[in-house]
């Protein structure tokens, strides 16, 4: 699965907010957004049907260590 890049703008303190819940859930920042993300889509598909394509939500989309 390729992984890919995402720039986004965000409120300095928004920013502070989600790095505090982060680091209290024990993730970094990045891997916080990637679980809040998988768990929109799971609710989205819950609601709405599965969105087509082979991504599954619950995947872990972060990159293996080498």
């Amino acid at each position: 699965m390729a992984v890919k890049s995402v720039s986004i703008r965000i409120e300095e303190e928004m920013l502070k907010k989600i790095a505090y819940v982060a680091d209290y859930e024990g993730r970094s920042v990045n891997s916080h957004v990637l679980v809040l993300i998988r768990e929109d889509i799971a609710k989205f598909e819950k609601e709405n049907g599965k969105i087509s394509g082979s991504i599954n939500p619950a995947d872990n989309v972060k990159p293996p260590r080498k």
